[in-house]
């Protein structure tokens, strides 16, 4: 392919940039927590030690993937073949890897994307293996692994994600798929085969053409990325119609909605000649609003292909295209902007990506917590050090100091420095140094994703268990995602007040009833003492959020405010 007619860009300026146009920062800062916290190298581990002694329902209690079906009920009722067929596929199953590229909800978060079905394989009589993920943001992230028809309701739309063309992100027989899918070559797009980053003068200041896939996708994404739309997409290969969609409100020009999405040009002609081969049409569909989307066909009798902005009324009936097959690998985008460590990545999406990485001498795939350091804090005109230790959060006054601080305190006097900072971490009211609310979203973004040995070791370290989050939640709240036995005991030993309430003036109990915690956690609650004639901040009981959210397996909770 000729090089495009367009300025030039400066790879010096384009390969040292903190953000890119089509990476917001809210986007940035969940992308970088999402490779820290969202699924543990624990979790990682015991899912594959599992997989390789072939015990795939292992690797999904491993990675908290709930299992729906029987093997032995889908042979009495489709026959020997299709079971045999899944069970092959639920061999090579890494359900740690599946949800290691799972859509997110962003947005400054880092939990699944709710309400999303995801299919996996597809087997004769229109029957699917399919995961569903969790129904709320804020609730457990736990995955269901389903098996048959899906529903009607999700059979199209942004919900539903078709990966059978997408094997390399969840079955280890096509993880080396995924350096192809990426770039191709014998390296990734900005990056060495090593990991190391490209050096400024190693990018491409023309187009090198398809010959070489890598510097090819990085002169398509640098032209991107300066707003140069039409001339990526011609040098992508596809045909952009500029037209704007009129409106009578007004017109929706796509070239600024084109140039804020991540897309991987270089691949969305190759993914989409796939999907087409797969007998999957040759229309597809990228929503963007309520108000537009943006439609991708290959002509009939071409190679062709064409995007244009169009109203979603028009796009009925037409697939979704996939969003991993549209989007840039986000571990990528991480790696490049924001000086992440290629060893922290999935062991297997790291050795995927980079072939000649040396092995480091630390374990590959996220971190283990970070322990508690001491932090700095303004206190009476001098710098004081603060630190978590044996269980709280200690500081450097004298047991008179404190004394005459709770009295004073006591009488509505004002508290500042040292204190205040340990009456925040206690209360989860007011502002806490930079340094101690990272160790708060530590503790808490690990909670949320279930990494229950994670808490402990942060536990272990010296954290204070009484430690709130800026919701005013304690880890009581949080055991909606925590092996509730395990940490129940420990807290109510250690003094987490069983009837503490959060922003919402809810209880750990409350928060289990409308946050899909489990049975189990809500008998051991109420066992531990907890209150179940409680109302929160709108006055509702537990009787009435159980039939709002419609616990029906907490039907020996109601009634009680009768």
């Amino acid at each position: 392919m000729n090089a495009v007619s367009t300025p030039v860009p400066d790879p010096t300026a384009e390969a040292t940039p903190r953000r890119t146009p089509s990476y917001p920062p809210d986007e940035a800062s969940s992308r970088r927590r999402i490779l820290r916290y969202a699924v543990p190298r624990w979790m990682i581990e015991r899912a594959t030690e599992r997989r390789l002694a072939g015990d795939w329902r292992g690797a999904c209690a491993a990675a908290n993937v709930d299992v729906a079906f029987d093997l032995a009920d889908i042979a009495r009722e489709h026959g020997g073949a299709v079971a045999a067929a899944v069970e092959d596929d639920l061999r090579h199953f890494a359900p740690d890897l599946l949800r290691w590229h799972l859509p997110r909800v962003l947005d400054g978060r880092t939990t699944i994307r709710t309400g999303q079905t995801v299919t996996l394989g597809g087997y004769r009589g229109a029957r699917y293996l399919y995961v569903t993920t969790p129904t709320m943001v804020d609730g457990p992230q736990r995955l269901l692994l389903c098996f048959g028809r899906i529903d009607d309701a999700v059979s199209s739309g942004d919900r539903r994600h078709n990966w059978t063309t997408l094997r390399h992100l969840w079955d280890v027989r096509h993880t080396g798929a995924l350096l192809e899918r990426h770039g191709g070559g014998n390296r990734p797009p900005f990056f060495n085969a090593d990991g190391t980053r490209r050096a400024a003068e190693e990018l491409p200041t023309a187009d090198p053409g398809p010959a070489d896939p890598p510097a090819h996708a990085e002169w398509v994404t640098l032209l991107h990325e300066r707003g140069e739309v039409e001339a990526a997409f011609a040098a992508a290969g596809i045909a952009l119609d500029p037209s704007p969609l009129q409106h009578h409100w007004g017109a929706i020009d796509p070239l600024p909605v084109l140039e804020k999405l991540p897309l991987a040009l270089t691949r969305l002609k190759p993914e989409i000649l796939l999907l087409i081969r797969e007998g999957f049409g040759r229309r597809f569909q990228i929503p963007h609003s309520y108000r537009s989307s943006l439609l991708l066909e290959r002509g009939r009798w071409t190679d062709k292909l064409r995007i244009r902005i169009i109203d979603p009324e028009e796009t009925s009936g037409t697939p979704v295209l996939p969003e991993a097959c549209w989007r840039r690998l986000p571990d990528l985008d991480v790696l490049r902007h924001d000086d992440a460590d290629p060893d922290r990545l999935h062991p297997l999406v790291r050795n995927a990506l980079f072939p000649m990485r040396a092995d480091p001498t630390d374990p590959v795939g996220p971190p283990d917590p970070r322990p508690p350091s001491p932090v700095r804090v303004r206190c009476r005109g001098e710098w004081h050090e603060v630190c978590f230790q044996d269980g709280a959060l200690r500081v450097p006054h004298s047991a008179d100091e404190q004394r005459r601080e709770q009295a004073m305190r006591a009488f509505g006097g004002a508290v500042a420095g040292c204190f205040a900072v340990a009456r925040t971490v206690s209360s989860g009211e007011g502002r806490l140094p930079k340094a101690l609310r990272e160790q708060q979203r530590e503790l808490y973004s690990r909670a949320q994703h279930g990494d229950t040995p994670g808490v402990l070791r942060l536990l272990d370290a010296g954290v204070d268990p009484r430690f709130r989050d800026g919701r005013r939640r304690t880890l009581l709240h949080a055991l909606i995602h925590l092996d509730h036995e395990v940490l129940l005991p420990r807290l109510l030993a250690a003094g987490v007040d069983l009837e503490a309430v959060d922003h919402n003036r809810r209880t750990a109990l409350h928060v289990a009833v409308v946050a899909n915690g489990s049975v189990a956690l809500v008998r051991a609650l109420l066992a531990a003492g907890a209150n179940p004639d409680v109302t929160d901040d709108m006055g509702q009981s537990l009787s009435q959020l159980i039939r709002s959210f419609k616990r029906t397996d907490l039907d020996f909770l109601l009634d009680r405010d009768r």
